[in-house]
């Protein structure tokens, strides 16, 4: 377990787990202070499940660039200025190149970033060229970016750090450290969106660390979700053209399908697919009811549990559920102003709006 830090001096992942890390005191800490994100109970979808179910949100929208990108990326840089690389490149539906071109520019090296050709959400894209991204889009899908990056990374001295990048798992990983840093415990279950598959992947890897060192008495059932238009571990082949609204997880064939695929069998959990429509409406309800703003694929997660809790999965014992929020709901403020609510209009008259609200008298 880290040592206790009060909000003004945490120190970023890097620092507070280093124990848990391949760093040492040469390390350089290219951070943003990412990390400690909040782990919030839920007031409303948690207590209207049928069954016990504890269930909270782990909040990763609240790191600096939006996403839980940021603690892979931290490392991944940090290793890559470590071991002399002058150039970072990513494949990315979004978050990934917004963390990238953040942190790259904090070390003080170029990056680039292949985008997929299609719908992008704004609020991503608009982070990768603020912070100084080559960004480049690709006549293709994501999977099309990330060949083309893995082939020239792996013939010219440039970073690779897309999730298949080892250090971006490590930093990745420390979020499940925190969740048990502050449930003194794992959770029974801990449910995630699935894209790449490489944060289900991470977070499994965190948990079975505690565990084997003896920090915590178990570990969780990893249960992943991914979007029905972009379901390949749920159909069990690759997707040609990946369609979903959640366009974080529009992902045909993930990197780290294999690492994910073990660690819900190592948990004895699942994947599970969620349409369109079950995202939406959680994506909604998370906002309504419980005061939460995510990106589409964030819901993903909320969405499985929902599904699955009214089958009964979690049965009738009390239960901790764990969500994660993989990103800020400002990443795609397009979808959200598609789906609420136009503003009303009153003129600029006091009584107006009084008689509005239904004050008057």
């Amino acid at each position: 377990m880290t040592t206790a830090y009060s909000p003004r001096s945490w120190p970023g992942v890097i620092e507070a787990y280093k124990q848990f890390l391949p760093v040492t005191d040469a390390t350089p800490r290219i951070t943003l202070l990412e990390g400690a994100t909040p782990l919030i109970p839920s007031v409303a979808i948690g207590p209207s499940l049928p069954g016990k179910i504890r269930l909270f949100f782990k909040h990763e929208g609240c790191n600096p660039t939006g996403s839980f990108k940021d603690r892979g990326m931290t490392m991944a840089v940090s290793k890559a200025v470590e071991e002399g690389a002058r150039l970072t490149m990513c494949a990315s539906t979004g978050n990934t190149s917004a963390a990238a071109a953040a942190y790259s520019t904090r070390a003080g090296i170029p990056a680039v970033v292949l985008i997929p050709d299609g719908y992008i959400a704004l609020g991503k894209l608009a982070q990768a060229l603020m912070c100084g991204a080559r960004t480049i889009q690709i006549a293709g899908n994501f999977d099309d970016c990330l060949r083309i990056v893995r082939e020239i990374t792996d013939n010219y001295p440039i970073a690779l750090v897309n999730s298949l990048n080892p250090y971006r798992m490590e930093g990745q990983k420390t979020a499940a450290f925190e969740v048990c840093d502050v449930l003194g415990a794992a959770p029974d279950f801990h449910a995630l969106p699935v894209g790449n598959s490489g944060n289900i992947t991470a977070y499994w890897w965190g948990y079975k660390e505690y565990h084997e060192k003896g920090i915590t008495a178990g570990c969780p059932r990893m249960l992943g979700f991914q979007a029905a238009g972009a379901a390949p571990m749920v159909l069990g082949h690759p997707v040609p053209q990946p369609e979903t609204v959640a366009t974080a997880i529009r992902i045909g064939n993930p990197a780290r399908w294999r690492d994910a695929a073990r660690a819900v069998e190592e948990s004895g959990g699942l994947i599970d697919m969620v349409t369109d429509e079950e995202i939406l409406a959680a994506y909604k309800e998370l906002g309504d009811r419980e005061g939460i703003f995510v990106e589409p694929a964030s819901a993903a997660g909320v969405a499985g549990v929902k599904k699955l809790a009214a089958r009964g999965f979690f049965g009738d014992d009390e239960v901790t559920v764990v969500c994660t929020l993989t990103g800020h709901g400002l990443k795609d403020p397009d979808t959200a102003i598609s789906l609420a609510v136009e503003p009303e209009k009153a003129p600029a008259d006091t009584q107006a709006v009084v008689k509005m609200l239904g004050l008057a008298d």
